[in-house]
């Protein structure tokens, strides 16, 4: 099969697109012929050798996949060859072929469409894994979200209005557009505009009830003043790199916690767990119609680099997708 290989630790040319040998799924797993994949954040950071992936002969980046089951370990009974699925993997994605734990793959709705779906699960389980499991969002509660039009940014508005919370996101002023239209409550220009005062104003003083952010850094003591009492802050990205001195006073006198989370470095089992939860509450909307990943650009999987590429010049809006072979 083809795939995009990491030859080296270094900018988007190592990524390379070689042949190299099917996976071979197990008796718990299923083999998916990929029809689409996208790209991550994890990916560019994996690619630059900040963000280690599982050990693997060739290592082949890419955390999500839509595509047709092609073949059947010998104890999976819930999918067919040929079912329409899609999931998360700890590596692989970017390859026209890729194992998976049978219970990790879900189906693919109709409204969506495989064309669409190698760009939904990665930022829609992660969003809703921090706000809903981990944060605690429930209807008529405020959410923070930073980077809003970016794949976990889209992600969480879609996610939010869908079971009646408010959201409040972050975004440059060119991106503002994409996240309205989605249908964010506020929408705050982090260039130019002070969030902490605009989160207070929009919420009458009280704050937030759970904030996620992708950007750490200096973003850490502001994300604290924007909590109300026994609020939560979910980490699940570091995009401003270094750290900065923090005091948790401010944690302590909320009752508030800190939680940093991933997805990749979590055990089978729970990320089985996670995907089942996420399907049963979420796929329902997604097959109503209300939810689909927000595309920014499409490329070929052998234009791998140049994706990249987009991604880190912070160019895109939303999600985008490599497609690796045709529905």
């Amino acid at each position: 099969m083809r795939a995009v290989v990491l030859t080296a630790k270094g900018g988007p040319e190592v990524l390379v697109i070689q042949e190299v040998p099917d996976p071979v799924p197990g008796p718990a797993e299923i083999l998916v012929d990929v029809v689409t994949s996208a790209v991550n954040r994890a990916d560019t950071l994996q690619r630059r050798g900040l963000y280690p992936g599982p050990p693997a002969t060739y290592e082949i980046p890419g955390l999500e996949f839509a595509g047709r089951v092609a073949a059947l370990g010998e104890r999976v009974t819930e999918h067919a060859v040929g079912d329409a699925v899609m999931g998360i993997v700890g590596g692989g994605g970017y390859a026209e072929r890729v194992v998976v734990h049978h219970r990790q793959a879900m189906a693919v709705p109709d409204a969506l469409g495989l064309d669409a779906a190698g760009a939904f699960p990665e930022v829609y389980i992660t969003a809703w894994d921090a706000l809903v499991r981990q944060g605690g969002l429930t209807t008529g509660r405020w959410a923070l979200v930073h980077a809003g039009a970016s794949g976990v940014g889209t992600a969480s508005i879609q996610i939010a209005k869908a079971m009646g919370a408010r959201i409040a996101v972050t975004a440059s002023a060119g991106k503002h557009h994409v996240c309205e239209a989605l249908g964010a409550d506020l929408v705050i220009d982090y260039a130019s505009e002070d969030y902490v005062e605009a989160v207070k104003s929009a919420t009458g003083g009280a704050g937030v009830d759970v904030v996620l952010d992708v950007v750490g850094g200096d973003y850490l003591p502001r994300n604290v003043s924007c909590l109300r009492t026994n609020g939560r802050i979910i980490q699940v990205g570091t995009m401003a790199g270094t750290p900065v001195p923090f005091n948790p006073a401010g944690l302590m006198l909320k009752r508030a916690a800190l939680i940093g989370t991933t997805l990749r470095a979590r055990p089978i089992e729970e990320k089985i767990a996670v995907t089942r939860q996420f399907a049963a509450e979420m796929l329902p909307h997604v097959a109503a119609g209300a939810m689909a990943p927000v595309i920014d650009s499409r490329f070929p999987l052998a234009e791998a680099p140049a994706a990249h590429e987009r991604m880190e010049a912070n160019l895109n809006a939303g999600k985008i997708v490599l497609d690796v072979s045709p529905a």
